[in-house]
């Protein structure tokens, strides 16, 4: 299989570590590619030029984090990130989603600071900043512990730590000791180890 990522990427990392815990981390080729400057391996299987995207073992090219991580939950050894069905799964997919949507107002927070300053939106950046706060307040509320490690709790444990990485300014530490301690047990584990961003 061929994963392509930029190791910066929270999204990349995340299924970076499904990749490792779940035992096919040898059994991946990780390609870093830019994505920004269109690559052309990376244009050729996903057309909005996005990582991860993940080319399976049939050839068939798999794009978005929680899809890729899904699958390769299904196809590794081990006791499943994801649960198969039910409430518990429903559970686990809120807290998932939570968690990206932590990201996505933090990545449109990076890529607006990258504009020319004349052309930003100040209005634009402090909403996101505030849908950022209020998201990780709700993950906060929801108490995610390392001990019980699934998909949900890996992906919020991936957020603190890239908010911490992207927006070093940006204190989202006080008033979430849930977080915290999560952020500190999580980044202990190998796969975490082995996939910090650079």
């Amino acid at each position: 299989m061929k994963l392509y990522i930029t190791t910066p990427s929270p999204f990349s990392r995340k299924v970076r570590i499904v990749a490792h815990e779940k035992g096919l981390a040898d059994r991946i080729e990780e390609i870093a590619v830019d994505p920004y400057a269109n690559a052309p391996e990376l244009l050729a299987t996903n057309p909005v030029v996005q990582v991860p995207t993940l080319i399976a073992e049939d050839g068939l090219p798999l794009t978005d984090s929680p899809v890729i991580a899904e699958y390769l939950d299904m196809i590794g050894s081990g006791p499943r990130l994801l649960p198969a069905d039910g409430a518990e799964r429903l559970r686990v997919k809120r807290l998932e989603t939570l968690a990206n949507a932590t990201l996505e107002m933090g990545v449109k927070l990076v890529l607006e600071k990258r504009r020319p300053e004349a052309e930003r939106s100040p209005s634009w950046m402090d909403r996101w900043t505030f849908n950022m706060g209020r998201s990780l307040d709700a993950l906060e509320a929801a108490a995610p512990s390392a001990e019980d490690f699934n998909m949900g709790v890996l992906s919020a444990g991936i957020t603190v730590s890239w908010v911490s990485f992207r927006h070093p300014d940006y204190d989202w530490k006080t008033g979430r000791p849930n977080l915290v301690a999560l952020q500190a047990a999580l980044e202990q584990r190998p796969s975490f180890k082995a996939t910090t961003p650079v």
